[in-house]
C-alpha cells in the first residue's frame, strides 16, 4: 500500500503541499517564495522550512509560461562605423558590463547582439519574442534610428534608448547631461583664461547627444561674455584618428587657438596626439578636455581632463524603467549627472 506521503515523495511537491505543510494558504507560499518581503518573518519562515523539508524547487520554467516572460531582456548594440574594425564604441563596454552585472543580481539574463546600421533588428527582435524587452545602445543617425525604434512601440514593444533627454523624445530615453556637462567643462577651460577654443565633434541635430554638447559649449561662451569664433567648430567622425586629422588641418592652415573641448575622449586623444607630434605642449601651449572618463584617459600623458558619464547610475536606471515598462507601469525620462574630472591636460 502507497502512503500519501509516499505518493508525494514519488511526485513533484508543489505550493499545495507546502501551504498544507506550513498551515497557510497557497497565495500567501507564492508571496514568501516571490516576494518574501511582503510576509511577516514567522510565516516566511514556516514556508521555507516546509519548502525544505519537501526538497521543493522553484520550476522557473513553468512560472516563465505562467507570467507569459522568459526572464530575459535584450541589449542591442549598433555597430560605430566610426571605430574600424573594433565596430564598438569603446565607452558602451564599461555601461554594457554595468547592465549585465544589475541584471543578473535582479535574477535576469542578458542577451546582447551587435547590430549593423542597416539591418532591421528592431523588427527582429520585436516579432520574434526572443527577449522580454530591449536596451539599444548606440545610433548613427538619430531621425532613423528615431524611425525605427517606433516600429516597436507600435506593436507594444517594451524598449529603452541610452540617448539624448530632449522633450521631444519618448519618455523611455535615458541619457547622460550632455549640455551640462559640456557646459561646465568649457565654463572650466574659460576660467582658466583660454580664449580659442576648439569644438571637435558633430554639431548636428541628426547626431543629438554632440549636438547637446555643442550647446552646452555655446551656452558657456555666453554666459562667460566670449564670442565664439565659428571657424573653431569643426564637424568630423568619432575617431583618434579623425581627431588628429582635425587638429592637423587646424594647424596647417594656420588657425590660432589654445584649448580644445571634443564631445569624445577618442577625439580629445587624437588632438593631443597631434599637438605633441608637432612640437606644442599640451597643456602650457593648448589645454585639451574630453567626454565620458574612458579608461584610456589616465593612459596618456598628460592624462585626460574629461566630463564621467555615470554608466553604473545609467545601467541601474536603464533595467529598471525597462522592468517597468515590461509590467505594464508608467516611467519617465531621466538625465543622469555628469561629473568634470580635472587631470593635467587642461592645466589646471
Amino acid at each position: 500500500m502507497v502512503t500519501n506521503n509516499k505518493k508525494m515523495q514519488m511526485r513533484r511537491p508543489t505550493s499545495i503541499d507546502i501551504a498544507a505543510l506550513a498551515g497557510v494558504s497557497q497565495a500567501t507560499v507564492s508571496r514568501a517564495l516571490s516576494r518574501p518581503a511582503s510576509v511577516s518573518e514567522g510565516v516566511r519562515q514556516r514556508v521555507f522550512d516546509a519548502a525544505a523539508k519537501l526538497n521543493y524547487t522553484v520550476d522557473i520554467n513553468a512560472r516563465k509560461l505562467r507570467s507569459k516572460k522568459i526572464n530575459t531582456i535584450a541589449v542591442l548594440v549598433s555597430e560605430d562605423i566610426d571605430q574600424g574594425d573594433n565596430t564598438i564604441n569603446p565607452f558602451f563596454l564599461p555601461l554594457i558590463g554595468q547592465i549585465m552585472n544589475y541584471a543578473g543580481d535582479k535574477g535576469v539574463d542578458v542577451l546582447m547582439s551587435l547590430q549593423k546600421q542597416n539591418a532591421n533588428w528592431s523588427a527582429d527582435y520585436g516579432f520574434s519574442r526572443r527577449a522580454d524587452g530591449i536596451i539599444f545602445l548606440g545610433y548613427r543617425d538619430f531621425e532613423t534610428y528615431l524611425q525605427k525604434v517606433e516600429a516597436l512601440r507600435q506593436v507594444g514593444e517594451p524598449w529603452v534608448v541610452f540617448g539624448p533627454v530632449m522633450p521631444e523624445t519618448p519618455n523611455v530615453f535615458i541619457g547622460s547631461d550632455n549640455e551640462g556637462g559640456a557646459y561646465t567643462a568649457v565654463a572650466h577651460l574659460l576660467k582658466l583664461g583660454r580664449k580659442r577654443i576648439v569644438f571637435l565633434g558633430e554639431a548636428s541635430e541628426r547626431h543629438s547627444e554632440f549636438f547637446e554638447r555643442y550647446k552646452g559649449y555655446m551656452r558657456a561662451h555666453t554666459q562667460a561674455g566670449v564670442r565664439p569664433d565659428d571657424s573653431l567648430a569643426i564637424d568630423c567622425f568619432i575617431s583618434r584618428e579623425e581627431g588628429a586629422a582635425a587638429i592637423d588641418r587646424f594647424l596647417d592652415d594656420g588657425v590660432a587657438f589654445d584649448a580644445v573641448f571634443a564631445v569624445t575622449d577618442l577625439l580629445a586623444i587624437g588632438a593631443i596626439q597631434s599637438l605633441q607630434k608637432r612640437g606644442l605642449n599640451v597643456p602650457r601651449d593648448v589645454s585639451v578636455m574630453g567626454f565620458d572618463d574612458l579608461w584610456a584617459c589616465t593612459c596618456i600623458n598628460p592624462a585626460l581632463s574629461t566630463v564621467r558619464q555615470d554608466t553604473k547610475t545609467a545601467a541601474k536606471v536603464l533595467v529598471d524603467t525597462l522592468a517597468a515598462l515590461i509590467d505594464g507601469e508608467p516611467v519617465e525620462m531621466t538625465r543622469i549627472p555628469t561629473q568634470l574630472i580635472i587631470r593635467e591636460s587642461c592645466g589646471g
